[in-house]
């Protein structure tokens, strides 16, 4: 089934927010730089601070803990070198747990709304509109 995507979500050890600025911009390198070499098809990406945000279409025969890993063992390893902060804080970079669903039945288009809107929190959306409730919710 070539339609079958998967929405990945894996986060840092103790969930701790420290994929910003480089780190941030390094990180979706090498997820992109991985994807390449496997010749799996990005959908969507969203690196935030405290979690990793992805769509992918691997081929067939991967399977969804083989992907992960693939990202997880990867990225670690090269940001850990890159950024000594990273292997000086904590044991390891990712919690050892991930989030994975398939995709297939959703367009490509709700998958990347979705993921570019995990930045936008309910509390930080009402402060924007300047009152203390959401409308329409």
């Amino acid at each position: 089934m070539d339609d079958l995507g998967l929405h990945v979500v894996w986060c840092p050890k103790y969930r701790r927010r420290i994929l910003g600025g480089r780190v941030a911009v390094r990180l979706r390198e090498l997820i992109e730089a991985k994807a390449a070499e496997k010749g799996w098809e990005i959908i969507a990406l969203e690196v935030m601070p405290d979690h990793v945000d992805l769509s992918v279409r691997p081929e067939p025969k991967a399977s969804a803990s083989y992907m992960a890993n693939q990202f997880k063992g990867f990225t670690s390893r090269v940001l850990r070198q890159e950024f000594p902060h990273l292997k000086s804080r904590m044991p390891t970079l990712w919690s050892s747990s991930f989030f994975v669903a398939s995709v297939g039945a959703v367009s490509a288009d709700t998958v990347q709304q979705y993921i570019d809107t995990q930045g936008e929190r309910p509390w930080t959306k009402r402060q924007r509109e300047g009152n203390g409730c959401a409308s329409g919710v």
